[in-house]
């Protein structure tokens, strides 16, 4: 494995949890959906991440989750083409244990929640420091509705000429915030050895189009936005190299279908079962089912999913899916 795909640019997929009825790990599912990002043409998978539900630590699934991802990416003979990325969270011993369970299973880098609780600007730096040590880092700034800090952009500078800081997702869904990132790292001296990965998944084309102050820009995204429609969302990346404009032309209707999926009209409730739900209409998972069983679909979500998946028929992938599903699980 590598992390030459990270540094280039590419699609990386926030990766989800295939669960039965019963609310264990559906091992087959989950390979599935491995496969399917890695058919698609993905340059990475995130794992362990939000979209992979944070619970997962709880219940006792970390280790495996991150185990049937490593072992599918190595089967399926991309290991070097596809950067692997394992999640970690909490406080510094934890996440340098959940480091270093990912360096064991031949993870590339981790990508370090900021939540931690007391912490401040200093103590997250060191922590990214102690983490760093063991595997390169991808740095996070998580949107404040699902409990991101609002962090500085000295702090960014700062977390960016760290030497073990190879990227940073950008992810607090806000213009502003997104800025003071951009700034901080345009001031850094290792600015051109970080990449810029948007995680606004509200405004991903125009992340990806932009250039930014500093004359930055976003070498791609890591996304739980992109953990559906997946292989359209690979033509889409692709096609930026030579139809920028043609690409922007498309921004609202994919922030639409963000809506959507997301369930912005509910702050975001229902964030993970509408990604759960376009897997499961797909056939690539079997229900909708998250670990805390009061997590679910949100009123008129299942209607706003049909609506924009036929509004926009560039976004999706179902004949893609359906040609391949069955190989995929088997």
């Amino acid at each position: 494995m590598s992390l030459a795909p990270l540094l280039s640019g590419t699609v990386i997929p926030a990766h989800p949890l295939a669960l039965t009825a019963s609310r264990h790990l559906d091992e087959r599912r989950q390979r599935a959906l491995t496969r399917y990002y890695l058919a698609s043409g993905v340059g990475g998978l995130a794992v362990g991440v939000h979209t992979t539900q944070f619970a997962i630590r709880e219940a006792g699934l970390l280790g495996p989750v991150l185990e049937l991802a490593a072992g599918t990416i190595r089967e399926s003979g991309r290991s070097g083409e596809v950067v692997a990325v394992a999640g970690a969270c909490g406080p510094v011993d934890q996440a340098v244990a959940e480091a270093s369970l990912a360096a064991d299973l031949g993870y590339d880098a981790v990508l370090l929640s900021p939540v931690v609780d007391g912490a401040d600007e200093a103590a997250l730096l060191a922590r990214a420091r102690a983490v760093g040590e063991v595997l390169p880092v991808i740095g996070f700034y998580l949107q404040t509705a699902i409990g991101g800090p609002v962090l500085s952009r000295e702090f960014w500078r700062a977390l960016a000429d760290q030497p073990t800081t190879a990227a940073i997702k950008v992810a607090p869904f806000d213009r502003y915030r997104t800025l003071d990132v951009i700034h901080g790292v345009a001031a850094a001296d290792r600015r051109d050895e970080v990449a810029l990965y948007t995680g606004n998944d509200d405004h991903i084309i125009g992340d990806l189009v932009a250039t930014m102050p500093g004359g930055l820009r976003f070498r791609g995204g890591l996304l739980g936005q992109w953990a559906v429609w997946t292989r359209a969302a690979v033509a889409m990346f692709a096609r930026l190299r030579t139809d920028p404009a043609g690409v922007a032309a498309l921004a609202p209707g994919l922030t639409d279908a963000n809506a959507a999926v997301f369930d912005a009209a509910h702050g975001f409730a229902g964030c993970i079962a509408g990604v759960h739900e376009v897997l499961r209409r797909q056939g690539l998972l079997d229900g909708i089912w998250c670990l805390d069983p009061d997590e679910t679909l949100s009123p008129g979500q299942a209607d706003e999913l049909s609506r924009v998946t036929a509004a926009y028929p560039w976004l999706v992938d179902d004949e893609f899916v359906a040609e391949h599903r069955d190989d995929w699980l088997s």
